[in-house]
């Protein structure tokens, strides 16, 4: 029955548009607010609700995935039936390494298997009932979605960063200062003295969209470049555990450091939390500190950006990243006489030390070096002089400086630094501190406060103190200044696969990049036949995919001077570039003039009450806390600055939601094994014949854990699946998946249609007459709890609500009152909306419950006689009732112990006691 009655509700709801929402103006003008109105001129506030979207898996949802996307249709429902013109849509993030993978898997074509994938989450998707426009709805590789992707890329290409007026400018405007000669150029020569070549080399040093060679993890197995998520701590692909290196190679980058101090201060702005907002501030990594020259014996000097130069007198040895360009420069030819063996790693030559430590530190991930107690390190055979002593101290290269943070160079200072004490004491090099611990300190490394000793004219001072008049002394004698450093880099913007947008740039003769013309774009993706990544060898260099068209190559385009044959870029973008900008393309997805209507992107980005703007609720994993989301504020900032989007932040309120969890098991390998194969007897747990462990973990496919929502929706249907997840906990908190409680939520339905409606005929049994007073109370009381906890996403409190109110209605005898059934059904809608639009019909309704009025409390009838009462077991909230205001402790406890959520958690279990505070809380502590 359940079935019958979700997809025929499913069905009218495609027919009738249900879920359309108007724009302000354009193609998709056309809507369903109910008065013919364009959406600004109903006076209506509007929202717009987002979920992060999916990867198209080629084994489909579990039930652990559509969490958040049932949560966000809950909320975007209420919103919508209290007044908001709502915008709810979803695409799907199609690009990338997990797609491509999985094709190569299959033995498909990327598209093929894409297109497929979609196609069964669609399905899967539409079977919840979720609400999405579906006109709205957008692929990253859809051709007529890439097309502005690569335009929003071009649009990056030519620009560069105004430090002066802190925002992206055209390229062609510093064009314009360079022929005025208002901006200096980056080399001796001016803009005037550059031929055409020169010209084009000088902005590309500018641009925000650059050609730069990085250190990179190159991933020979999967013949492609990767991003440091995607790989592990033991230096191995997360796809397919192969070997990853590090090693140099010429790549696009953008200059998103340009960025780096609007990133951190416009995070003050957003509605996020601050744990999200510390992640993102940590990634950026901004710090004050000094940049201090170490003059060397024979080569140039070495720069150090340190927070502490306080402690500069303690400084015993120079420590260089194995990258450094310096260190080429500085090696000797020969190791001096009496070098300490433990300082030359048994090389014959210093330069040999350095070749084979270089070697050995590209098989390290950063994370390894940075975290690696035991240090490492070889001496140049150099020394370099500390600028307040002249004192000469060696230079060494040690694999836990990392060229991408400072300038790569770190001076040694072990009394205050734990890593360099570790070193220090590796390699027998001297410790000297210079800050006081106190009397009873005995320990390595201190890095407390304290005063200044052993450092010349800084003794006596505080930290604080001796910083400035250090930071006084180095810019006073030429050996340093203040100045600003960050642990973001520049993002690594190129990939060497063929699943993913190619870039909208060719080379001439030259090998300089040049735009392909906004009236060329789309670039296309080649059909390949020969499209998967070949397993190279360390030392090889990447062959893109797209090497292998052929024809596609080369491409004859007008740049000005006639057309002419040219060389099209053969990496393609990271699958975070679709992914940055999606929720513009959801405003106005038929838009082929712009990428979006100025009209439609105000209405639906801008706050009415003056604040940041932007998508008003974004829900998503915390698993993209940091790159996805800095991305994509990136990418807004820049079209922000250039006047394509009207507000500075694409994200308003950001919400994490949990995961569910399910039971995993092991075999006596350490293997996963299929969780729906495994029995439970004999007081443990079996896999055919053999013991299994089980544990607990996030349900997926990596644990074998995973359960298919097609499973719920034929037992119980998803109206029961989508009750049964909003009631497992709060929203943002991480819950286990418990099969055997699932029929609790379908009883609930169950319960409620008894209420409502005769099982064997069945007709309704309510009753034209009014609530009595007792029974109008309750039913008020329970509008204000509902629309409390739904507009705070608390779902299932908001159930345990109407759950109390429908076990009222069961205690009582008689038919239902109309009104009361009526209510009963619009709290529910949000929630089961199959099953409400089914009731809402048999009550008499011609129109849609989901554009039906939200319940409205009566002040009067809600008034402070009752108080919602927190209930915790061992502790922990887990249900809240709503009890009247003198309630005494036996009844507080009777009213906790029968509300259905704690019943769950206590069903078996010995109650050891229960705790009361009257007014506040009910604990019960279970054995």
């Amino acid at each position: 029955m359940a079935q019958d009655i979700e997809l025929r509700w499913q069905e009218r709801w495609r027919r009738d548009g249900t879920y359309h929402t108007p724009n302000p103006s354009g193609p998709l003008a056309n809507g369903q607010l109910g008065d013919g109105a364009a959406p600004e001129e109903t006076g209506r506030p509007k929202i717009f609700i987002m979920d992060m979207f999916p990867y198209p898996s080629g084994s489909g949802l579990h039930v652990g995935h559509p969490l958040g996307y049932i949560g966000t249709d809950v909320f975007a429902r209420f919103k919508r039936m209290t007044g908001y013109v709502v915008l709810h849509p979803m695409g799907y993030d199609a690009f990338g390494l997990p797609a491509e993978e999985h094709a190569r898997q299959t033995g498909e074509h990327p598209r093929t298997n894409t297109e497929r994938n979609i196609a069964t989450m669609s399905r899967q998707l539409a079977r919840l009932g979720l609400g999405h426009d579906d006109r709205r709805t957008v692929a990253t590789t859809d051709v007529e979605y890439y097309r502005w992707t690569q335009w929003i890329f071009l649009q990056i290409f030519n620009s560069w960063y105004d430090a002066e007026a802190d925002r992206a400018r055209p390229i062609a405007e510093l064009i314009e200062r360079f022929e005025k000669g208002e901006a200096a150029t980056v080399g001796a020569m001016s803009w005037a003295e550059m031929d055409d070549v020169a010209r084009r080399i000088e902005l590309d040093h500018h641009r925000l969209a650059y050609l730069g060679e990085a250190p990179v993890n190159w991933c020979p197995a999967l013949g492609t470049v990767l991003a440091n998520e995607e790989v592990t701590g033991d230096a191995r692909s997360e796809r397919g555990n192969h070997p990853v290196f590090r090693r140099p190679l010429r790549q696009w980058m953008m200059r998103i450091t340009a960025y780096a101090d609007r990133l951190l201060a416009d995070l003050d702005r957003l509605d996020w939390t601050d744990s999200i907002k510390l992640m993102q501030r940590n990634w950026i990594g901004r710090s004050e500190g000094a940049l201090i020259r170490f003059a060397t014996d024979s080569g140039p000097d070495v720069e150090v950006f340190t927070t502490r130069p306080d402690t500069i007198y303690g400084t015993t040895a120079m420590l260089l990243a194995p990258e450094h360009p310096l260190a080429d420069e500085l090696v000797a030819n020969e190791w001096p006489h009496g070098t300490n063996p433990r300082w030359t790693s048994g090389a014959a030559t210093p330069r040999d030390a350095l070749r084979a430590y270089r070697e050995r530190a590209s098989n390290m991930t950063d994370l390894q070096r940075q975290e690696n107690r035991d240090k490492t390190g070889v001496w140049l055979g150099a020394n370099c002089r500390v600028p307040t002593t002249g004192e000469p101290v060696p230079v060494f290269i040690a694999d836990y400086v990392l060229t991408d943070y400072g300038t790569g160079a770190v001076m040694s200072v072990p009394g205050e630094d734990q890593r360099d004490w570790d070193f220090s004491v590796r390699f027998g090099l001297r410790v000297v501190r210079t800050v006081q611990p106190p009397a009873d300190y005995s320990g390595e490394a201190y890095t407390g406060p304290g005063q200044a000793i052993n450092s010349g004219f800084l003794d006596g001072m505080e930290m604080a103190e001796a910083k400035a008049a250090i930071n006084d002394w180095l810019e006073a004698n030429g050996h340093g200044k203040r100045t600003v450093t960050y642990k973001l880099r520049d993002w690594l913007f190129s990939r060497q696969r063929y699943w993913g947008e190619p870039f909208p740039i060719v080379y001439d003769e030259t090998g300089l990049p040049l735009a392909v013309p906004d009236s060329e774009l789309p670039v296309k993706l080649p059909e390949l036949s020969d499209w998967a990544p070949r397993a190279l060898d360390e030392a090889s260099d990447p062959e893109p995919p797209l090497g292998r068209a052929a024809e596609w190559i080369e491409a004859r385009y007008d740049l000005g001077d006639g057309e002419r044959t040219y060389r099209r870029e053969l990496n393609t973008m990271p699958q975070w570039a679709g992914s940055c900008w999606y929720y513009l393309r959801y405003l106005d997805p038929t838009n082929d003039d712009v990428l979006v209507d100025p009209d439609v992107e105000r209405y639906w980005m801008t706050d009415a009450a003056g604040g940041v703007g932007g998508v008003d609720l974004y829900v998503g994993g915390v698993e993209h806390a940091v790159l996805h989301l800095l991305y994509a504020r990136f990418w807004h900032k820049v079209l922000y600055d250039l006047g394509h989007v009207s507000g500075p932040e694409p994200f308003g309120r950001l919400y994490n939601q949990g995961y569910i969890q399910a039971a995993a098991y092991q075999d006596e390998r350490g293997s996963y094994v299929e969780a729906s194969e495994v029995a439970e007897r004999d007081g443990g747990f079996w896999h055919g014949d053999a013991p299994v462990t089980r544990r607990y973990g996030k349900m997926g496919k990596s644990l074998r854990n995973a359960v298919t929502p097609d499973d719920i929706y034929s037992a119980y249907g998803a109206d029961t699946l989508r009750l049964y997840e909003m009631f497992m906990g709060p929203l943002d908190q991480g819950r286990p998946w418990e099969p055997h409680s699932v029929i609790g939520s379908h009883r609930l339905l169950q319960r409620v249609w008894r209420n409502l409606v005769d099982e064997n005929t069945g007709n309704l049994t309510v009753t034209d007459t009014h609530a009595d007073a007792e029974l109008e109370r309750q039913v008020h009381r329970t509008i204000a709890a509902v629309t409390d906890a739904m507009s705070d996403l608390r779902f299932n409190s908001a159930i345990a609500r109407i759950t109390e109110l429908n076990n009222e209605l069961t205690v009582r005898s008689g038919p239902t009152p109309r009104p009361v059934a009526d209510v009963l059904v619009r709290l529910l809608a949000p929630l089961a909306p199959h099953f409400a639009e089914e009731l809402w019909s048999m009550l008499g309704h011609s129109d849609s419950v989901v554009y039906a009025t939200f319940p409205q409390a009566d002040p009067a009838l809600v008034a402070a006689d009752v108080i919602e009462v927190a209930v915790q077991v061992n502790g922990k909230v887990r249900s809240r009732i709503v009890v009247d205001a003198d309630a005494s402790p036996a009844d507080l406890e009777a009213a906790a112990l029968a509300d259905g959520r704690i019943a769950q958690f206590a069903d078996g279990a010995e109650i050891r006691r229960v705790v009361t505070v009257p007014g506040k809380l009910v604990n019960i502590v279970l054995a």
